[in-house]
């Protein structure tokens, strides 16, 4: 028993996680999809790579409404009838954005974002972070002993992150911006500044070691840095940063997500 898991592209440009529970005879017993910020088209293309289609799915979760994460996920949805998954805020102010009659004919379920639930055998923990959007939900998922975090989005590390994340075998950590390099940009206005480095905007580097110090990392044996900024950051900024706060206590092995790519498939 297991779990195994993929990213599809992780950053501004789109987003999606694939999450998969694995039985005793390593065969699927629950598959999502998390997040689903790009088109039909390419996310087929990307799941083809996989050896994937989007129909094979249990359930697609989105952590909130924002275009990199919900994009074609209504579409997706409809189309090979696959339930979608958020909280309350998130489908309400999706509802907005796509409409109600797109709304209307998709299966659907509104979640508790302090509730748990399981798709299969996947158990999956919802929990709440600081975003600015209308319920952004973040999500560990397990599976017999073996627990997956998943952290993006997210504008300041709390007790509860903390809580959530710790004794995991994998972490999937947003580490979006450098504060220099974000303060040097001279292509992004001062408004757009403040709010990517804001307590509701993303992670910096600092932020996300900050959490990684904190959280209990006894366990953990895979982690990837996600959702990094092209235009604010660098991956051995952001790896640096990871590797000074495992200094005591932890060597996991290290990956970043990257836009074009993610990473392949990963099992615990």
């Amino acid at each position: 028993m297991g779990l195994r898991y993929t990213s599809l592209g992780s950053g501004s440009e789109g987003n999606a996680l694939v999450v998969e529970a694995l039985d005793q005879k390593n065969q699927v017993c629950g598959r999502v999809l998390l997040d689903c910020g790009f088109g039909n088209k390419e996310l087929s293309r990307r799941l083809l790579k996989r050896g994937l289609s989007p129909e094979q799915f249990d359930a697609l979760l989105v952590t909130h409404e924002h275009a990199d994460h919900l994009g074609s996920a209504f579409g997706v949805a409809q189309r090979h009838q696959v339930c979608l998954m958020a909280s309350h805020g998130t489908m309400e102010a999706a509802q907005e954005i796509v409409g109600h009659a797109k709304l209307d004919v998709v299966l659907q379920r509104r979640l508790c974002s302090h509730a748990s639930f399981a798709v299969g055998e996947l158990e999956i923990h919802p929990f709440p972070v600081p975003h600015d959007a209308a319920e952004p939900t973040q999500f560990v998922f397990v599976h017999g002993d073996t627990r997956l975090g998943v952290l993006t989005d997210v504008g300041t590390p709390t007790p509860h992150i903390v809580h959530m994340l710790s004794a995991c075998d994998g972490l999937v950590l947003e580490a979006n911006h450098d504060p220099q390099l974000l303060r040097d940009n001279v292509q992004y206005p001062a408004s757009l500044k403040r709010r990517i480095a804001g307590q509701h905007g993303h992670l910096s580097n600092e932020a996300a070691a900050q959490i990684l110090a904190s959280v209990d990392k006894r366990r953990l044996k895979r982690l990837h840095a996600a959702h990094l900024s092209q235009q604010n950051n660098d991956v051995a900024l952001v790896l640096e940063s990871f590797r000074q706060a495992l200094a005591v206590g932890a060597s996991p092995e290290l990956g970043v997500a990257t836009q074009e790519d993610g990473f392949d498939w990963v099992t615990l």
